[in-house]
């Protein structure tokens, strides 16, 4: 296990009261919570929640960093798609699921103004006060001239005609885990060890759906554990369903769900960030660790697909940008041998290397509206891998 650097007396203390309203949680349901309510109060109990208080969480006084904050290039290669999904619809409005610090909301809205393709309006959904109002900063700061047009909601709209984009967000959406031990169906859990004084894992029998949604995606074998996540799908479809015109583009690190279950990962995929360090343990310090779970693409395409959108498109990051056009974007920051070039060039390489954010990261493109322009999977189009 990665060995975390000690937090301040503060953030300890804030860790506590995380802690607290944990253990009150799991005595009143009994002595064990499901870990997809513990992931949710550890990341959104009001006021206490990684996402819900007010530590920084994204760049590099935070505890990772997504996309838009290594370099405005990956918006001007989004915008590329961005504005082909609005050609095709009639508001030509954007709604952004997770606004992160507003720095994608902000570099987008400069590329397509770039384009001559704004938006009529561009709202934001976040279930983090902190964050969004962190997103007015940035806009304010960067984005000006369109701040007029961005709009902060509490809800989805009831009808979204022009692109939902959602990068990094269904990821943090709160995970069911489930077990498999000698045939037989677990709930994995958290309870409070009082010997120890600490949280530690608990298990319990699945219950029946959950136990049948795990048997129809398990690979067959021994003992097996990995998550599954009915609350991204129900999203994934609660958008399409709003969605009378355009697209969604869900942006995220995961697989298909053959690779996703595949035997060899029997121990799920949940991941964790803490000032800049992965790390496998959702139990460490709660509150103030970042806790994921990589993405099942295939179940969020048939999510998708019963709320009645098509899969227009599913590939890696790294093929999907250069569809959109980043090394030109790249090429068009200045001499190869320009510190500006040179900048841009190593953020580029992180977005597009295998070894980094190219290959793990993938993006879904769910379409309502079927005369849209793809250039994002015009290099590589993995459809038939979902």
């Amino acid at each position: 296990m990665t060995e975390l650097p000690l937090p301040g007396a503060d953030a300890r203390a804030h860790s506590g009261r995380v802690v607290a309203a944990i253990r009150a949680a799991i005595d009143a349901a009994g002595g064990h919570l499901p870990f997809s309510r513990y992931m949710d109060l550890a990341l959104y109990a009001p006021g206490l929640g990684y996402y819900a208080a007010g530590a920084a969480k994204l760049g590099a006084a935070g505890d990772f960093v997504t996309a838009p904050e290594m370099t405005p290039l990956f918006a001007a290669a989004l915008a590329t798609q961005v504005a082909a999904i609005l050609e095709a619809t009639g508001r030509r409005e954007i709604v952004e699921l997770g606004g992160g610090s507003g720095r994608l909301a902000a570099e987008l809205l400069t590329a397509l103004a770039a384009r001559d393709a704004l938006p009529s309006r561009y709202a934001i959904l976040d279930v983090s006060p902190d964050l969004a109002q962190r997103q007015r900063e940035v806009l304010a700061g960067c984005a000006a001239t369109h701040l007029g047009r961005v709009e902060w909601i509490a809800a989805l709209p009831e009808a979204i005609d022009g692109a939902v984009i959602a990068n990094e967000v269904l990821d943090a959406i709160p995970a069911e885990v489930v077990a498999r031990r000698e045939g037989k169906w677990f709930e994995r859990g958290v309870t409070w060890d009082a010997t120890r004084g600490t949280l530690a894992w608990d298990e319990r029998p699945a219950a029946p759906r959950l136990a049948a949604l795990a048997a129809g995606r398990f690979p067959p074998g021994g003992d097996y554990t990995s998550e599954i996540n009915p609350a991204a799908e129900a999203l994934v479809e609660d958008v399409g369903r709003r969605l009378s015109a355009g697209a969604a583009l869900f942006i995220d690190y995961g697989f298909p769900a053959a690779e996703y279950y595949h035997p060899q990962r029997s121990e799920g995929t949940l991941m964790c960030h803490y000032r800049h360090r992965a790390h496998d343990d959702p139990l460490s310090w709660p509150g103030l660790t970042d806790i994921t779970a990589h993405v099942d693409f295939t179940a969020m395409a048939e999510a998708g697909e019963r709320a009645g959108l098509e899969v227009a498109g599913f590939t890696a990051q790294a093929p999907f940008l250069v569809g959109c056009g980043i090394l030109d974007a790249l090429a068009a920051t200045g001499a190869p041998e320009s510190p500006a070039y040179i900048r841009a060039a190593g953020a580029v390489q992180k977005l597009l290397a295998p070894s980094e954010m190219g290959e793990l990261f993938k993006v879904l493109a769910l379409a309502r509206s079927p005369a849209i322009a793809w250039p994002g999977f015009a290099v590589v189009d993995r459809r038939h891998r979902l």
